[in-house]
């Protein structure tokens, strides 16, 4: 593992505010799977199937990641940052914008 490599995972564990068991009990409630884009209609969304992928990465060590782990960190942290962008007004609580992020990983009601 390179030096970018050990600065992107380092990036990916400061946008990952939930711990994996959060996470998944996240995953787990109605608006988790309502939220998000899905390829199908009654498909998984990307973002609910991100947060899986997630919890995986989560439970595993950093020397154990493979390229297609580091690629789904970089599109973690990247939806992260670009969603983040996007913050409606007002109380965001119980917000689609902010359940999307949820499944990504990030509660940006978590400081």
């Amino acid at each position: 593992m390179n030096d970018d490599d050990q600065t992107t995972i380092q990036e990916f564990k400061s946008v990952i505010n939930m711990t994996a068991k959060k996470l998944e009990k996240w995953l787990a409630t109605k608006e988790s799977k309502e939220v998000g884009y899905k390829e199908t209609e009654g498909a998984e969304s990307v973002g609910h199937k991100s947060g899986q992928q997630i919890i995986e990465l989560l439970a595993k060590k950093q020397s154990e990641y493979t390229d297609d782990d580091m690629r789904h960190v970089r599109k973690v942290i990247g939806y992260v940052h670009r969603h983040l962008a996007q913050k409606p007004a007002g109380d965001i609580t119980e917000t689609h914008w902010r359940y999307s992020l949820m499944n990504w990983g990030h509660d940006p009601k978590n400081k």
